[in-house]
């Protein structure tokens, strides 16, 4: 559904997780200058760092992900400047959404044995 390549672009000031569809709209207008339509992938984190929703147009109409991590926080990147959005690669996109700092190096991933 989402294509490779895209940029993504993520809202550092945490965002209430009830809004929906038209209102992170708004807010990519708002804080990001752009149109919620354009072709990329906007992403947004609760003030506690452990939900996160990401807007996107697939071309024919928007599309919410949500993710609610079950332990830990999602790690941000550091702004740029005095930026409260951060361009991010797809590479840094899935560390965030594995919970790693991104541009971290990878964790080791423990192989869990269900008993």
């Amino acid at each position: 559904m989402i294509p490779h390549d895209v940029e993504v672009f993520l809202a550092l000031e945490p965002v209430n997780m009830h809004l929906g569809f038209d209102r992170l709209a708004a807010l990519v207008s708002e804080w990001m200058g752009r149109s919620a339509r354009d072709p990329a992938l906007y992403v947004f984190i609760n003030r506690r760092r452990t939900l996160l929703k990401a807007l996107f147009f697939d071309g024919t109409g928007l599309c919410v992900f949500y993710k609610r991590l079950d332990r830990g926080r999602y790690r941000l990147p550091e702004p740029v400047g005095d930026g409260s959005v951060v361009e991010m690669s797809e590479e840094e996109l899935e560390e965030l959404l594995d919970g790693l700092a991104p541009g971290s190096a990878p964790r080791n991933k423990t192989k869990r044995t269900l008993h």
